[in-house]
């Protein structure tokens, strides 16, 4: 096999097992891989649910590229949209938005206060080396100047973007591809809040290479600016205007179009597990961002009980969010981030998080009944035969 093939090659399909995969941001399934609710509702059907690396044969480019029937993905929006547009047809299942559009950082002691006095000055924007991959971080980098300009009366030309090629392969490192049953596994590997394999743009900004970077508001925001050496002039999310806050967010859940059609159970089973976990989330937050401070970029627990206060852990397919993804593909549709357009709405698949919903409905309904009467009612056995 070349090395071309391995980076492309996975476990042999079997629908009795299901794999997973999320990013280090605030959703139910980075609660979940904690609790573990999710995989009870597959072992109730009799399916394997399993992360993607706990796999040798699986590496981490199925998570940018879907090229795995049997996964599911909870995660940052660019990469479904690419795999959607120009790889493969797949199924947008639910979304969490998280209000966090962007900040502007400068060095903390420079004298530049706010965007008018970045007029001549260099702004760097990353590039990933990584061919395989999509270029996540350069679109929400992109998006985000260019909406901190728009706001300040400024366009690109009144600044110099200037370009960082960056290796991008720790994908590839050896050490990262030993088989993991967690994704927080991941992070006890890598000191992810100061590892600056996630921020490359930031020692050009202390060296002075470059005069400001986008960074995302609230992670990455705040553990930077306590280390004392930069500060945020600009911030998306403080805006009114919800339609400024789309860096690579709402996260989405994607699944094959070949697992939607041939195996809705599965589907169905996934969504029942986020929208338990999300109800426990949102009813308990503290404990949420305590889990959630082990994967993501905030300073720490209260920092991120802090974030996630009044975002919806229950993944839904609202207008809103459906409108906030349209402005995400969009945007990577006119700067060239994806070959092909597509129908926003005919990805959507909202028919797999109704039933998810029916279904929780009626177990509880009988798990209630059940506990109050003391045999079972004509009542209970007729929704039965109609269920």
């Amino acid at each position: 096999m070349s090395q071309s093939d391995e980076k492309f090659s996975t476990v042999p399909l079997d629908w009795k097992e299901v794999y997973y995969t999320n990013c280090p941001l605030v959703s139910a399934s980075n609660v979940d891989q904690e609790l573990g609710w999710t995989r009870e509702e597959f072992k109730k059907i009799g399916v394997q649910y399993a992360f993607l690396r706990s796999r040798r044969e699986n590496n981490w480019y199925p998570h940018y590229i879907h090229n795995l029937d049997n996964l599911i993905r909870f995660g940052g929006l660019f990469p479904p949209i690419h795999v959607h547009a120009d790889i493969r047809r797949t199924r947008l299942l639910g979304a969490t938005h998280v209000y966090e559009g962007g900040c502007m950082m400068v060095r903390a002691r420079d004298d530049i206060y706010r965007m008018k006095d970045l007029k001549g000055k260099k702004i760097g924007l990353t590039k990933s080396l990584n061919a395989i991959k999509n270029d996540w971080w350069r679109i929400q980098e992109e998006q985000g100047i260019e909406l901190m300009l728009m706001q300040n009366d400024m366009t690109r030309d009144d600044v110099e973007i200037v370009e960082f090629p960056y290796p991008d392969d720790w994908y590839d490192d050896p050490g990262m591809l030993e088989p993991m049953d967690n994704p927080s596994e991941l992070w006890l590997r890598r000191d992810h809040k100061h590892d600056l394999a996630f921020r490359p743009l930031e020692p050009a900004l202390e060296q002075g290479v470059v005069d400001a970077i986008y960074t995302q508001s609230g992670p990455f925001q705040h553990l930077q600016e306590a280390t004392g050496k930069f500060k945020a002039i600009e911030d998306l999310s403080r805006y009114p205007d919800w339609t400024l806050q789309v860096c690579n967010v709402p996260a989405v859940i994607t699944c094959t179009d070949v697992m939607a059609e041939q195996h809705p159970e599965l589907v169905v089973a996934f969504m029942k597990g986020m929208i338990k976990v999300g109800r426990w989330a949102n009813e308990h937050k503290h404990a949420a961002a305590a889990i959630l401070d082990r994967q993501t970029f905030y300073l720490d627990v209260e920092d991120t009980y802090r974030g996630i206060k009044h975002v919806d852990m229950v993944p839904n397919l609202s207008p809103q969010n459906l409108a906030a993804i349209e402005i995400g593909k969009d945007f990577m549709l006119s700067h060239g981030y994806i070959k092909n357009d597509f129908d926003l709405h005919e990805w959507a698949a909202p028919e797999f998080l109704e039933q998810a919903a029916r279904e929780l409905l009626e177990e509880q309904w009988q798990k209630v009944t059940s506990a109050k009467l003391p045999e079972v009612s004509e009542l209970q056995v007729s929704t039965r035969r109609l269920g």
